[in-house]
């Protein structure tokens, strides 16, 4: 991974401990059809600034070599994209409201988006950040 942000990125901090939620699982999918997904997990800050093509584990066939940068170079204006939070898995089964967060925006070309997430196992709360 490089230390550069890729155009789309996100942080979670989780509101109930007053700490970043570190180890989140968090699939991103967008662009135009055929719409591409992408995955990555939050770091030790909460934090996910880069994203790898996702591939299923009973997918068959080559590993997706697209990166967000190439989806995104294709798209004219506007593309909508979708933000998936496993926090089920973060919180642990039964143990939260929301086992999953989706958090859909609209992308302008050009532009860079960072979409944190304020986390509690019975609310949660996005914006768009900086």
């Amino acid at each position: 991974m490089t230390t550069e942000k890729d155009l789309i990125s996100c942080h979670i901090l989780d509101t109930s401990v007053g700490k970043p939620a570190r180890g989140v699982r968090v699939k991103l999918e967008g662009g135009h059809a055929p719409l591409k997904t992408f995955e990555s997990q939050t770091d030790d800050d909460g934090r996910i600034k880069a994203w790898l093509p996702y591939s299923s584990s009973n997918a068959s066939g080559d590993v997706p070599t697209y990166s967000l940068d190439d989806v995104l170079s294709e798209v004219e204006t506007t593309s909508t994209w979708t933000l998936r939070f496993d926090t089920g898995a973060y919180f642990g089964e039964g143990k939260t409201f929301f086992p999953e967060v989706v958090v859909t925006f609209s992308v302008q070309k050009g532009q860079h988006y960072h979409v944190p997430l304020l986390l509690s196992p019975y609310s949660y709360s996005t914006y768009r950040g900086s």
